[in-house]
């Protein structure tokens, strides 16, 4: 290892929800560094897998997690539904606002509805 390099976290259940938790958020736009005009437009169908694997996490877990660990998981889940679901109405009410942009913004279709699992729904 060089001694330049940074060292890992340890791998930890904790930095293992963090990280998706960031991911996702990432995935979301609500991570981004630089100017407004150059933001990507949100990858709905990453960060739903994302919040796909913390809730199979959840249930997988489940019984067996310490109080921290579980409230963590269960936070970030809550709050990663619910932004992704500001965040898909956002989208949806800018692409109203600007129909030309409808053909190229790569809205989710019918089969992807964009809604994030309902607890309990992760599958396995």
């Amino acid at each position: 290892m060089s001694d330049q390099q940074i060292p890992l976290p340890p791998a930890t259940f904790e930095f293992l929800v963090v990280s998706l938790k960031t991911q996702t958020e990432f995935h979301l736009g609500w991570l981004h560094f630089g100017d407004a005009e150059d933001r990507p437009e949100p990858d709905f169908r990453i960060a739903r897998h994302n919040v796909d694997l913390l809730a199979m996490l959840q249930e997988k877990t489940r019984g067996n997690c310490t109080q921290e660990e579980q409230r963590l998981l269960d936070n970030a889940l809550t709050e990663l539904r619910f932004r992704f679901v500001q965040v898909m109405e956002q989208h949806h009410k800018k692409a109203a606002e600007s129909p030309a942009a409808n053909a190229d913004a790569g809205t989710p279709t019918s089969a992807d509805s964009g809604t994030p699992p309902a607890e309990g729904q992760a599958s396995e």
